[in-house]
């Protein structure tokens, strides 16, 4: 104890009965302060025969002052965890200093795995003893509190010195490049409380809701198949491509579009969305597997998710996946319902407040436009947003050679394709697609645009130069985006990472944005503790649940924080709706 609080930095690391933070309790805990140096401290191994151990709650309590001391500084792997961990155990992790999972990902966010195993192999060389080695795999598989102690110490003091080593391997690349040491120092590692808290605080669902739309899923679903089986002339598995490819090419005759790796005709999902421009079969296929996915992966699944203590649904967000900086989540999948259909609205209004409280989502206004007009400089783009005009309306005007009142709805639409389209590097050919016109027409629509727009184009020319010369792109706040391909002889792998050079630092901008949003929010609500929850993040959407009493003050607030989260040549806009569900305050 004497050496960790004499220590300037100390790795740390829980060993738990489970991988769910919420359910997880502690069974011992392992510390490093020189590399090579470990220990192991097991507190409730409880297998036949294990030996005497110290009292748990004795020993955390004891431990708590060094725990909870913003000024001892602390390195993890995934300290997230341990942070929620040990708030189960009424222990508030303070100073979170460094996360080499972190580290890694600031480092270079594509270059590898960012698990413990991975980046013990690739920057120390070194192969770790898996959890499998210690407690089995599969069905046998045991808690680590079963381990004997023989096997689980070595394994758990692995741990905290290879988190040791990875720091000080790690790191040094990371502070020598000013712009990712502020990055990872003023918005990743700040995160992780932030994230942990919006985690334990889960978010309610009316699980009553959630199975009548199940058996309404169901009924439909069947409809679908009776339906497909009129249609094939026979009754077929709806999920086997083996079946599938039988009715639709040997049987129907429809015309292959792309073969699988062995060669046989593609049932993929975008082969049957052409298809379903001509034939009806392939269309009842979409529409089932798309009711299928909702009904396996939200109305059946969310239910059984719900923790019995807290009555609600406990999210997992990752900070070190995507490789743009956006957080994605698992346990459920939060990112991936629907907004644009009816299922996936319903879902969405199954996602409830605590009585007396409301439902607030803030979210930002086309964001990735404002980060365009910023990057670019393009006067036509920053006019647009200074103004507060309609951009896409503003566009449609200067495309199409029209006062912004006569543009129709349908060249406002299109105005709309061409600039998302343009920000996902979105060829001619694909916006002809999109907009159902020739492809003529849609270049010179192209050509049009950045003949109004001459600063977006001469961004995209200069992003694609910067990358080919330093092999990345980088974000507003610094984040670096490495594209292997962008050089590549494959003239589809080097097409594709120059899509993502032009896209990467809109969205990783995006990305960092409400990242520097959340930290504002949660210091508000850290610090003066009113009556609001921060309860998930998707996108660029934060969704609250705010007492009734405190609606008008909270909305200004979050505005106000979210809006000020970034400076840039246009301003952010925050839209803020109100429900008593997530459907209807989106």
């Amino acid at each position: 104890m004497t050496k960790l609080e004499q220590a300037e930095l100390f790795a740390f690391d829980t060993e738990t009965t489970s991988l769910n933070y919420m359910q997880a309790e502690i069974v011992g805990l392992s510390f490093a302060i020189t590399p090579g140096k470990a220990a192991y401290l097991p507190l409730t191994h409880n297998y036949p025969g294990a030996p005497a151990q110290l009292n748990r709650d004795a020993v955390l309590e004891q431990m708590r002052p060094l725990l909870e001391n913003p000024k001892q500084l602390k390195v993890g792997q995934n300290l997230k965890y341990d942070m929620s961990v040990l708030a189960n155990h009424g222990i508030e992790l303070r100073g979170i200093a460094y996360d080499t999972m972190l580290e890694s990902y600031v480092a270079d966010s594509t270059a590898t795995r960012h698990d413990m195993d991975s980046l013990a192999k690739k920057y120390l060389g070194l192969d770790t003893i898996k959890f499998e080695d210690v407690a089995g795999k599969g069905a046998k598989q045991i808690t680590f509190n079963q381990v004997a102690l023989e096997q689980a110490v070595p394994y758990a003091a692995e741990d905290a010195d290879i988190t040791l080593r990875l720091h000080h391997k790690i790191w040094p690349t990371i502070a020598d490049e000013p712009s990712l040491a502020e990055l990872f120092q003023q918005i990743e590692m700040p995160l992780v409380p932030v994230l942990s808290r919006i985690e334990r605080t889960g978010v309610r669902i009316d699980t009553a809701m959630l199975r009548q739309h199940s058996q309404q899923l169901a009924t439909r679903m069947h409809e679908l198949e009776q339906a497909a089986y009129g249609l094939a002339g026979q009754p077929f598995n709806l999920a086997s491509p083996k079946q599938i490819g039988e009715i639709f090419f040997n049987q129907l005759n429809l015309p292959v579009i792309a073969k699988t790796k062995k060669g046989a005709p593609s049932t993929a999902e975008s082969v049957l969305q052409e298809l379903a421009e001509e034939h009806e079969l392939p269309r009842l296929l979409l529409e089932h597997r798309g009711l299928s996915k909702l009904k396996s992966t939200y109305t059946d699944k969310l239910p059984l998710q719900v923790d019995a203590r807290t009555e609600r649904v406990h999210t997992s967000y990752h900070q070190a996946v995507t490789a743009t900086g956006r957080l994605s989540s698992s346990d459920p999948n939060l990112q991936n319902i629907p907004v644009r259909n009816e299922e996936g609205r319903r879902i969405r209004q199954a996602f409830i407040p605590e009585a007396g409280y409301r439902m607030v989502a803030a979210d930002y206004s086309q964001i990735e436009l404002r980060i365009m007009a910023h990057l670019s400089e393009d006067e036509g783009l920053l006019h647009a947003f200074t103004a507060g005009q309609d951009v896409h309306r503003a566009t449609a005007a200067e495309v199409f050679g029209l006062e912004p009142d006569q543009v129709s709805t349908e060249q406002r639409r299109s105005a709309k394709a061409i600039n998302f389209g343009l920000i996902y590097g979105m060829s001619a050919f694909g916006l002809a697609k999109q907009l159902g016109i020739e492809r003529k027409a849609a270049q010179s629509y192209v050509d049009l645009y950045f003949e109004r727009y001459p600063g977006v184009q001469a961004f995209m020319d200069r992003i694609r130069n910067e990358a080919k010369e330093q092999g990345y792109v980088e974000t507003v706040f610094g984040r670096r985006l490495y594209l292997p391909e962008i050089n590549s002889r494959n003239g589809m792998r080097r097409a594709a990472a120059e899509r993502t050079a032009i896209n990467a630092p809109m969205q990783g901008t995006a990305a960092d944005i409400i990242k520097r949003a959340m930290l504002r929010v949660d210091e508000w609500i850290y610090t003066t503790k009113p009556a609001v929850r921060m309860i998930m993040q998707v996108h660029d959407e934060l969704v609250f649940e705010v007492r009734e009493d405190q609606l008008e003050s909270a909305v200004n607030e979050i505005r106000s924080a979210m809006e000020s989260a970034a400076e840039l040549a246009v301003p952010l806009v925050v839209d803020v709706g109100i429900g008593d569900n997530w459907d209807e305050a989106h």
